[in-house]
């Protein structure tokens, strides 16, 4: 059988770490780091500086996922980067990273599903390899949420982060790799979480998004355990979009996983939206606690509403 592996994984983070008190500081917010910690578990957060960008975020994710993976730059046939704040109308994130890691050949394009981005990008990258379009793949998840922030309402510009990971995903053969992925949309919710216009600023009803984020995942992970015959008791790791520590302590209460199999970053990178699985996904497998032959569950919801979920075999 025919799957799409992944072979290593990478991630990056800007060098600016901003606790809640510093933002707080910096921006003049009426607000507290207990009052952000309570709410959303975060304690601080990576800013991009100056000189950052998508495109370099996403290119040095990818550099480290290669080097994780032993693969040259030349045996990539795709990138495909998720993003919601790309550098540029065009051209796209992905042909600019492609440039940066001195790619001659192959293809590349962006995908915008919000915090969803990562999982969907998982799932075209997965379906074009399988279809014969290459053997290679990075898939890459990128932002800087900083950009399209209201720096003035202390409700949704404490909860976000930027940042960037990437994986190495090569079609083989073999049980290990991508087992299913599932994709859902419902533009009927867009104006609960959105951008306005292309530059922002970002606008959230957070308890709206929290309402749907529970009752969403729960289905759409019970959906891909059901396509696979698997029951929650076999997941071994749950690698979460990092929005919320409330609504990733729901999931893993519903999957019966101990704390410690939960994967979890939002106290240290805050939400970064496209990124946040890899980058999640990066930290836990370098370390060593997700190993060869572990069964990972990704699941993320973001604006759209966009929802899924993806089954791995590492």
């Amino acid at each position: 059988m025919l799957r799409s592996r992944i072979l290593g994984c990478g991630g990056h983070l800007p060098a600016d770490v901003v606790s809640n008190d510093a933002l707080a500081a910096r921006f003049g917010l009426e607000t507290t780091d207990a009052w952000i910690r309570e709410r959303s578990g975060i304690t601080q957060r990576h800013l991009a500086g100056p000189g950052d960008s998508a495109a370099s975020l996403g290119a040095e994710a990818a550099r480290k996922a290669l080097a994780a993976a032993g693969v040259e730059v030349g045996e990539v046939d795709a990138v495909i980067v998720a993003t919601a704040t790309p550098d540029n109308a065009f051209p796209s994130t992905a042909v600019r990273i492609q440039a940066m890691l001195g790619m001659e050949r192959g293809y590349g394009f962006d995908v915008s599903a919000a915090c969803t981005g990562f999982v969907y990008a998982l799932s075209i990258a997965d379906g074009l390899l399988r279809a014969g379009q290459g053997r290679t793949a990075l898939v890459i998840g990128t932002e800087v949420y900083s950009r399209i922030l209201d720096w003035t309402d202390r409700t949704s510009c404490v909860l976000f982060g930027d940042g960037a990971g990437a994986v190495v995903l090569r079609l083989e053969e073999g049980e290990r790799g991508v087992l299913s992925t599932h994709l859902h949309a419902d533009g009927r919710h867009a104006g609960i979480l959105e951008v306005v216009g292309t530059t922002g600023p970002l606008r959230m009803a957070g308890r709206e998004v929290f309402k749907h984020a529970v009752t969403k995942l729960a289905s759409v992970v019970d959906e891909a355990l059901l396509a696979n015959g698997l029951g929650r008791g076999e997941v071994q790791w749950l690698v979460p979009h990092q929005a919320n520590i409330r609504i990733i302590e729901a999931m893993g209460r519903k999957l019966g996983l101990p704390a410690e199999r939960v994967v979890v970053t939002v106290d240290r990178h805050a939400n970064t939206s496209a990124a946040s699985i890899p980058l999640a996904l990066a930290e836990a497998a370098n370390d060593g606690r997700i190993k060869a032959g572990d069964l990972v569950l990704l699941e993320a919801i973001g604006g759209g509403l966009t929802w899924g979920a993806a089954l791995v075999r590492f």
